[in-house]
Parts: C-alpha cells; sequence; structure tokens
C-alpha cells in the first residue's frame, strides 16, 4: 500500500483529483476535499492520473 499526503496550504479545493480517481478523493458537502490516506497499488495509475490533474500539485504519494 502506498500512502497520499495532501499539502492543505497548497490544495484549493478544485476537485480535479475527486474526478479523475473517485475511489480515494472526494468531496464533502460543503466542498472540501477528503481522502483516503493509504491506497491499494492497483488504483496506482488512478491516483497518478489525480496528481496530474491537480492545478496547483498538492497531492503527493509515497510508498
Amino acid at each position: 500500500m502506498a500512502q497520499i499526503t495532501v499539502d492543505r496550504k497548497l490544495c484549493d479545493n478544485h476537485g480535479q483529483c475527486a474526478i479523475a480517481s473517485p475511489k480515494v478523493f472526494s468531496m464533502n458537502d460543503e466542498g472540501i476535499l477528503k481522502y483516503e490516506e493509504t491506497f491499494d497499488d492497483a488504483l496506482l495509475d488512478e491516483v497518478e492520473e489525480a496528481i496530474d490533474v491537480c492545478p496547483v500539485q498538492a497531492i503527493f504519494v509515497k510508498d
């Protein structure tokens, strides 16, 4: 399993990651990003897409 970190100082809650990887990222009712801190390796491509589409590059993955 890999670990995700979102830099909350950078994140502007655009939600692009939630579109790219809905199994890992989502938006709550107030429009604030929620995410699973760890994810199965099978979702790596999806998570990498979420990282790529983040307009402020606030998502980081660590093995």
